[in-house]
């Protein structure tokens, strides 16, 4: 007998049925506003910074789209909803232009900006620094993203070509490039989320070229949880010719 597929969903009901007490709807409430947080928010987020960074870069607005058109068969001919049927995985693994990008674009603009952790124990961190139970540790993933020690002079550039080695994609250590987590806490949604975002910017970025509606103007952040675009992106998008 074929054994049935398990979903999230149906494994939440049947952990609730076997624990009741803990597994209730004030804790099932609480995964699912986690889940929206986690996923929702962060993938929009770094979607319209990706895009603004596009627009201050348009060879490589026009690189992705060509590698876009050369990775989906038939690309040429689609409309929207055929191009999206199209975007299996083979495809999409081939866009690594269009994943250097994604993730040059969360060095300079992490999902997250900040982190902190507070310790449940007095311990002594590898650099020899004690720290005392109940002490909050916070360390800045935007910062650190800038680095010149750790990225060298051009640090504060917007260059995809650092993350590719023949056009292959050649990832860093996660503690490095700390977008994502590292370590036993690693974001278990990262490669969801890079799929999600290689989805939506190959739609988009095939069918349209989008230009800012205002050069001379610089975006600012809104301090929240998130890298949050205060006041959002304002564009002018018009049609790609994707027969060309």
């Amino acid at each position: 007998m074929q054994k049935a597929r398990e979903d999230i969903l149906s494994r939440f009901i049947l952990a609730s049925e076997e624990d009741p007490v803990t597994m209730n709807d004030r804790y099932l409430r609480d995964i699912v506003l986690s889940f929206l947080i986690a996923g929702k928010d962060t993938t929009a987020n770094t979607l319209s910074w990706f895009i603004y960074m596009l627009c201050k870069n348009p060879i490589v607005q026009d690189k992705i789209a060509y590698e876009i058109k050369e990775s989906v068969e038939l690309a040429q001919e689609d409309n929207i909803e055929t191009f999206t049927a199209r975007l299996k995985q083979g495809a999409i693994d081939k866009m690594q232009y269009l994943h250097a990008t994604l993730t040059e674009t969360l060095r300079l603009y992490p999902a997250v900006p900040v982190d902190g952790k507070m310790a449940d124990e007095d311990d002594l961190l590898p650099n020899g620094y004690r720290v005392i139970k109940g002490d909050g540790m916070n360390y800045m993933i935007y910062a650190m993203g800038r680095m010149k020690y750790l990225w060298g002079e051009d640090a504060e550039e917007f260059r995809p070509e650092r993350w590719l080695v023949d056009g292959i994609f050649q990832q860093e250590s996660p503690y490095k490039f700390i977008s994502f987590n590292a370590g036993p806490r690693i974001c278990l949604g990262k490669e969801f989320a890079y799929r999600q975002m290689k989805i939506m910017a190959a739609t988009l970025i095939h069918f349209f070229r989008f230009k800012l509606e205002d050069e001379s103007k610089s975006p600012v952040y809104k301090t929240m949880f998130t890298l949050h675009m205060d006041e959002g992106l304002h564009l002018f998008v018009y049609p790609r010719n994707i027969s060309a």
